[in-house]
């Protein structure tokens, strides 16, 4: 196949992007960088059938030759980033998801939209399920990004209720792994780079919030069988093993070994206090889940930050 990844510089881009080489398929990257990185790619380049193109795709999109799928992974994903990039979230969000819908309809490509568990808000259902409509502030500083999402997911219903787009729509929770930027602003990225550096590890509110975390290559896995699948409603990927943010901070502080302690600073606008998907949908549909203990994936993540942060043992 050949396959379109916008947003392909990114954390989460470019492990698809080497998955999608790996297996032998021709992968076009899109990024204009925003916050993407050409370190995530760079061991890429040179390898056949990889095409890299910095390009904002909230622009007309145009790729020559046939696409047998388009997945729009382009935009900023973190706190930090959306609200210093708030009218690019929106546009790639809007925009973005418009001319890529277009790409996939002008090629008879399937099409699969990164959506995120940011739809449901901050959630008065927990755990969510992907029938639970959510709890969202559209004029908060978080809702240019959950709002640039919903607007997301209903353009892509739209065009394949309309224009039969074969659509895939996959609802991201809290990912982490290798290629997290160091200054991302999200909790594994911040606690880390604070641990290894034993500075204050910064926790948001009491710490009593929870989220749940997955491991990259598990969530690389489900958005390849979600892919390869039938199914054109939304799907929740994340693991539901459900943690506080104190206790995410000290399974950091103990992995890495760090004499840093733990600050508590006011809890930003809208965060939402729980986070927990039910993936009840993804293992019926899918036949997946996590395999990649939270503990496990850390060690390899720690070790990721300490070589990025030239720091010792």
């Amino acid at each position: 196949m050949r396959i379109v990844v916008t947003g392909g510089a990114g954390f989460i881009g470019s492990h698809l992007c080497e998955r999608f080489l790996n297996e032998g398929h021709e992968v076009v990257c899109i990024d204009n960088i925003i916050t993407g990185s050409l370190r995530n790619i760079e061991h890429l380049f040179g390898k056949k059938g990889f095409v890299f193109i910095k390009y904002d795709v909230t622009n007309f999109v145009n790729v020559s030759g046939k696409v047998d799928a388009v997945l729009h992974f382009a935009s900023p994903a973190s706190p930090v980033d959306y609200q210093e990039h708030p009218i690019p979230t929106l546009k790639v969000g809007s925009l973005g998801t418009h001319k890529t819908l277009g790409l996939a309809k002008d090629k008879g490509a399937k099409y699969l939209l990164a959506s995120t568990s940011e739809v449901y808000g901050d959630p008065l259902e927990h755990p969510q399920k992907e029938s639970y409509w959510g709890n969202v502030n559209p004029i908060g500083p978080r809702g240019v990004y959950d709002e640039a999402k919903r607007f997301a997911e209903a353009m892509t219903m739209a065009y394949h209720r309309y224009h039969k787009v074969d659509v895939r729509i996959v609802r991201i929770f809290n990912t982490f792994g290798e290629r997290m930027r160091l200054n991302d602003g999200r909790a594994i990225p911040n606690f880390m780079t604070q641990a290894l550096k034993n500075e204050p590890v910064t926790v948001y509110g009491d710490g009593s919030q929870t989220r749940s975390f997955c491991y990259i290559s598990d969530l690389v896995e489900g958005i390849t069988r979600l892919l390869f699948s039938n199914y054109s409603q939304p799907v929740n990927l994340g693991n539901p093993r459900e943690m506080t943010l104190n206790e995410m901070a000290q399974s950091i502080l103990k992995l890495s070994g760090s004499k840093s302690r733990i600050e508590y600073l006011p809890l930003p606008v809208d965060d939402p206090k729980v986070r927990q998907p039910d993936i009840s949908l993804a293992k019926e549909k899918l036949k997946w889940e996590p395999v990649m203990p939270v503990e496990e994936g850390l060690k390899k993540t720690i070790d990721y930050f300490r070589d990025r942060l030239s720091v010792k043992k």
